[in-house]
């Protein structure tokens, strides 16, 4: 029979270790975020939901988006023991240069839409971190602004090819001068996919006061008010919209854009040249006979064409296509460390991560998007050591299987 008894006060105080009350809020929502999906969450909460499904949604029945997801879900790891990981390095050389984490924050629209700190935010936090930060032509912050906000941070510059092309010149041109050393040129988008979840929402840029959005407003005031109290939306690359995603992208963009316009870019730039956008390895050959220093395995994050390829099954012909001649990335459902690890060692040389960080943008602002990269090291590292690797360099297709 078990006798029972009164604790003693010695034995409590083992116990009872209560946490230290956090009274900023922003850090005590963050603290609860330790996976990509819980900033996922905490930005649902505090975001308008047109807003969030803009960064959260894809196109038309999203497949494209969901099978990405689903194919770094079906990766099978392949560990090796007793190798000595205390000392891990998550370094890569990109394009000559070394990047302290093997990915790179990805061009994003509208980024102060997201949280009025906007691109500001996340080129701090890049350079930080010492990883490189894509500035798209779609950006809320202007090229000289973010040069401004980050001076020693590795910029670069993402462009998509007008109809006008002394636009685009004039955009290569400011980039180059504010110390952005690279261009990605985004050739996936001769018009606009049907991102559904957009339309149904009847988002537009900026987004308009409308009766349900006032509504929605009711629920998230603290963005509402961050929105109308900070400086008015900007652009990279225009001075202002009034209209939807799509009306912008059909208005702006070439639907004409071939490889003469890829020739013209090449020319035109004077830096490294990176081509985003591509879905076979066909493609990714012939962009690089064209002058290409990398190409971007991309289905824009499922939000052009549903039902493209997935970028991670692309990768092992695509490299066999390229040859060597040039880096190949890769984006599209990465949401993990371990999804990063997987790419890598199926020999991508950097991963572009952009709505993780979002995730983090919504949630807390620039904090937010640090705590992303906090996760995503973690996990990183974490992977690597229970695959008995100590480089990113080091892993290989031996460690990895896309089952």
């Amino acid at each position: 029979m078990t006798r029972r008894r009164l604790p003693r006060p010695r034995e409590l105080q083992r116990i009872l270790r209560p946490r230290p009350v956090e009274l900023n809020p922003t850090d005590r929502r963050l603290a609860k975020a330790h996976t990509i999906a819980d900033l996922r969450t905490i930005a649902r909460r505090r975001t308008p939901r047109a807003v969030f499904d803009y960064a959260d949604g894809a196109a038309e029945l999203e497949e494209s988006l969901r099978r990405a997801r689903q194919a770094f879900r079906a990766v099978e790891f392949h560990p090796s023991v007793l190798r000595g990981v205390s000392d891990v390095d998550t370094g890569v050389p990109v394009l000559g240069e070394r990047s302290a984490l093997p990915f790179a924050f990805a061009p994003t629209g509208f980024t102060r839409m997201m949280h009025h700190e906007g691109e500001r935010a996340v080129v701090r936090v890049a350079q930080r971190e010492r990883i490189p930060y894509v500035l798209s032509t779609m950006g809320t912050v202007s090229i000289e602004q973010v040069a401004s906000a980050a001076p020693q941070a590795r910029k670069w510059f993402q462009l998509y090819v007008w109809r006008d092309h002394g636009a685009g010149r004039e955009l290569m041109q400011r980039a180059w001068d504010n110390g952005y050393g690279t261009l990605l040129l985004t050739v996936d988008t001769p018009v606009g996919g049907a991102r559904m979840r957009d339309v149904r929402n009847g988002l537009t840029i900026p987004p308009a006061l409308t009766l349900r959005t006032f509504a929605d407003g009711a629920l998230h005031p603290a963005w509402w008010f961050n929105l109308l109290t900070t400086e008015p939306l900007t652009f990279a690359s225009f001075e202002s919209w009034n209209g939807t995603v799509a009306e912008l992208i059909n208005s702006l963009f070439d639907p004409a854009l071939n490889f003469d316009d890829l020739a013209w870019v090449r020319e035109t730039w004077p830096g490294k040249l990176v081509v985003k956008g591509i879905q076979n390895p066909a493609d990714a050959r012939e962009v690089v006979k064209c002058g290409a220093d990398a190409v971007v395995l991309s289905n824009h994050g499922g939000r052009q064409l549903d039902r493209a390829p997935t970028p991670l099954e692309l990768l092992p012909a695509t490299l066999d296509a390229v040859g060597g001649d040039a880096e190949v990335w890769l984006d599209t459902g990465i949401l993990s460390g371990g999804d990063i690890v997987a790419a890598m060692a199926q020999g991508a040389s950097l991963c572009l991560v952009g709505r993780a960080y979002l995730y983090g943008l919504m949630a807390g602002g620039e904090r937010g998007v640090q705590r992303c990269v906090d996760i995503l090291r973690g996990e990183i590292v974490r992977t690597m050591q229970l695959l008995g690797v100590r480089r990113i360099t080091d892993l290989t297709p031996a460690h990895v299987t896309v089952r």
